[in-house]
């Protein structure tokens, strides 16, 4: 087994009681020299004065966490550390990282695992130094602990919301190009002239005055009212005594909930009498922002289950039930220790991938709790449920329940109806019924409001049911494959502004309609015009990737960016190299089958196409340029 060690002298970061030293980081956002994918890549190194335990110990140990892990042979230390680092940074959410690769050195191994977010992963790698150092010390590592704050970071990062996370992790499976648009803050999806831009399930092709639209509750209610659809009778109020008086002229029981809001924050169901109307006033009140005018709704509440329909591109896709949190007694525990119970389930660790959330206690709770005459601190006879809310909130630990294949025809007309009406690419219609089984015009039906930002995880991996998956019905509204989403992209080692010019105008002549967008170290073009280089070289790169009508990429990468930045795309549909250095050689590494490569050594030629190649001299005065700028053809046919 090699021991890569490090010097006192050359000692980094390690601490005194340190056999390990981590050092050299750095961050990728796409193909690099050492992975074909972003990754954060650093340095590891043993040091001198100390020796680490045999390297069955650490296994030992870590494979009590990881046991999948426990039987694997490891070449070296290194290679142990960064198959653990590997899999920490999954944290336990099945997160969709799982690359990495170790490159030794002579007194140092680099290592490479892949990342989405960058202080994330290195805190993962901070974790699993610590992690070795307690083995090594044997000393007790609070590990769930801490896990538990590398959950916080990722979900608090812009990838970590669970339906931004959702359509990441299927356009990462279905081949789609996405990347983080940070001046926006907008994900985007495709390159070019196929890319699409959105905030989780909201695009920039969506109306926008229909997803205003949405929001304005009492509006969109009268609305689909006029269209003759079902919507429980009620007034928009202004004051706490005009919500008294619409409830004695409706009728109790009552719904109340602020005309502006989500996620259920603010909405009291099955207000019975005017005391617990004065309560669902003021929790409404309270949920409305500052900036915004005292707008509340008072209606008939309508007995039934709360149902979300989910349309995609005007069509039905899922259905799901959602149900207020509850815990069932054992005669024992109190309900605030059989909360804290249910809340350690693996099933509420509240990530983006799993299927509830933590249940949250709250006055509104504690006031549904004293109306059923209990409190946190009662004990519950075994086996009775206790309902702990009346409005099935999700986010505050309900469950949700797929009721896709029992939803009546008449159901899915309904909302694709409902759909047709508004310019938006998802569109979430909560209703409430006794069962979706029945059709709406025969039974106890309303429809209690629009959503146009509709979370999908409730559908993707459902509390109970089976998962409908909503993230490929929404990215295949954009892009039928991962190459619907691309635009063609060539890609050189080395090319001065006068061969990017050349280029462009070669293939403007042969498309004179396109917009071409280049890329060298000494300059950006689109088609023809000279635009501002940016310090930042792959910030140039995004930027024409960014251009809404874009046809093509030219962009060089020598060997200090790809070293400094690396990539920031996958995969090439042309590539040429002249006289690439070893590093430079990457750029073929990651190329479509159809692909055509051109390698220029000397006055040596040789192409690759489609498996096939052909190797020749240039001719006495004949330039590389000729060369390439034909095969630029058997590509132009792509777009």
């Amino acid at each position: 087994m090699v021991l890569q060690k490090s010097s006192e002298l050359v000692r980094v970061n390690a601490r005194r009681t340190d056999v390990f030293d981590i050092f050299n980081f750095k961050h990728y956002i796409g193909p690099n020299p050492y992975l074909d994918i972003g990754a954060l890549v650093f340095d590891f190194a043993l040091i001198d004065s100390r020796e680490p335990l045999p390297i069955e110990d650490y296994i030992a140990s870590i494979g009590d966490r990881y046991p999948n892990l426990r039987d694997q042979t490891y070449e070296s230390y290194p290679h142990l550390f960064a198959q653990v680092v590997s899999e920490v940074g999954k944290l336990d959410m099945d997160l969709h990282l799982n690359h990495w690769s170790v490159k030794p050195y002579p007194h140092l191994t680099r290592i490479s695992v892949q990342s989405l977010h960058e202080r994330t992963t290195r805190e993962v790698v901070y974790f699993v130094w610590d992690w070795f150092e307690a083995i090594t010390q044997d000393e007790d590592f609070t590990f769930d602990e801490q896990l538990v704050r590398l959950q916080d970071r990722f979900r608090a990062s812009v990838y970590g919301g669970p339906t931004v996370y959702a359509l990441l992790r299927t356009a990462y499976e279905k081949g789609i190009p996405a990347f983080y648009l940070w001046e926006e803050g907008l994900m985007q999806y495709g390159l070019g002239k196929k890319h699409v831009r959105g905030v989780a399930t909201t695009f920039n092709c969506d109306s926008h005055l229909d997803s205003e639209f949405t929001t304005r509750k009492d509006d969109c209610k009268a609305f689909l009212k006029t269209l003759g659809f079902p919507v429980p009778e009620g007034n928009i109020v202004f004051f706490e005594k005009e919500a008294l008086a619409t409830a004695r002229e409706i009728g109790y029981p009552v719904a109340v909930k602020p005309v502006v809001g989500h996620k259920g924050i603010g909405v009291t169901a099955d207000v019975q009498d005017s005391k617990e109307l004065v309560s669902a006033y003021n929790r409404a009140l309270a949920a409305i922002p500052e900036n915004q005018q005292t707008r509340i709704i008072v209606e008939k509440s309508i007995t039934g289950s709360d149902f979300r329909l989910l349309c995609v591109n005007g069509r039905f896709v899922a259905a799901t039930e959602r149900r207020p949190a509850s815990v069932v007694g054992d005669g024992y525990l109190t309900l605030a220790e059989l909360i804290r119970q249910e809340n350690r389930k693996p099933a509420r660790l509240d990530t983006p991938t799993s299927p509830m959330s933590k249940i949250q206690i709250d006055e509104a709770m504690e006031l549904y709790l004293e109306e059923q005459r209990l409190s946190l601190e009662s004990v519950i006879e075994k086996g009775r449920t206790v309902y702990l809310r009346k409005v099935a909130n999700l986010s505050a630990g309900g469950i949700s329940i797929d009721a896709t294949s029992t939803v009546h025809a008449d159901n899915i007309i309904l909302a694709q109806d409902i759909a047709q009406h508004f310019q938006l690419t998802c569109l979430g219609i909560d209703v409430i019924t006794k069962s979706l089984a029945e059709s709406w015009k025969s039974s106890n039906f309303a429809i209690l409001e629009i959503n146009a930002a509709p979370g999908v995880l409730m559908h993707l991996k459902p509390s109970v049911g089976e998962s409908v998956d909503v993230p490929s019905h929404i990215l295949e509204t954009f892009f039928e494959s991962g190459a619907d989403a691309r635009i063609p992209i060539i890609t050189f080692n080395k090319i001065s502004v006068e061969e990017l010019q050349a280029t462009i105008d070669h293939i403007l002549l042969q498309h004179p309609n396109w917009t071409i967008g280049a890329v060298c170290r000494d300059a950006v073009f689109v088609n023809r015009s000279k635009k501002v280089l940016s310090k930042d070289y792959n910030s140039n790169v995004q930027t024409l990737l960014r251009h809404p009508k874009l046809d093509l990429l030219i962009a060089e990468y020598p060997e200090d960016i790809l070293e400094e930045q690396g990539i920031f795309y996958q995969s090439s549909n042309l590539v040429v190299l002249d006289n690439p250095t070893e590093t430079e050689t990457i750029l073929v590494r990651d190329v479509f089958d159809s692909s055509t490569v051109v390698i220029r050594k000397g006055n040596g030629i040789s192409i690759r196409r489609k498996g096939l190649i052909e190797d020749y001299s240039l001719g006495e005065d004949e330039p590389f340029t000729r060369v390439y700028l034909k095969e630029t053809g058997t590509i132009l046919g792509v777009n």
